[in-house]
């Protein structure tokens, strides 16, 4: 597994419990601002990482649009919903309340 999924799993297992942040809000936090995609590669990959809350990461809209890496089931939703945040037709509900933006809370120097 590539460095930078490595990283991009280290800033997930920060993402607190009712938060969400995006898959572009990762990757300019890591300083590579065109690879949201990539980010979200290495989400589809998570599952077999220990402790990362890949439900926790939409797209820049809110969208859960990484829910049918969940089983194709609404896991994605629930685990949301268990942790305070509402989700309706796929989109995370009071978008900006929820979100957690890295370069907020993290210093980028300890995921070089």
């Amino acid at each position: 597994m590539s460095d930078f999924y490595h990283r991009v799993y280290a800033v997930c297992r920060h993402i607190p419990e009712g938060k969400v942040t995006s898959y572009g809000a990762i990757a300019k936090f890591l300083g590579s601002a065109k690879s949201s995609r990539l980010v979200g590669y290495a989400m589809n990959k998570s599952f077999s990482e220990n402790g990362v809350p890949a439900h926790r990461v939409v797209n820049r809209l809110g969208m859960l649009s990484g829910k049918h890496h969940f089983g194709g089931s609404t896991l994605m939703e629930d685990l949301l919903y268990n942790e305070g945040v509402e989700v309706l037709d796929d989109q995370v509900q009071n978008f900006k309340q929820h979100f957690w933006d890295p370069s907020d809370h993290l210093n980028p120097g300890d995921f070089s």
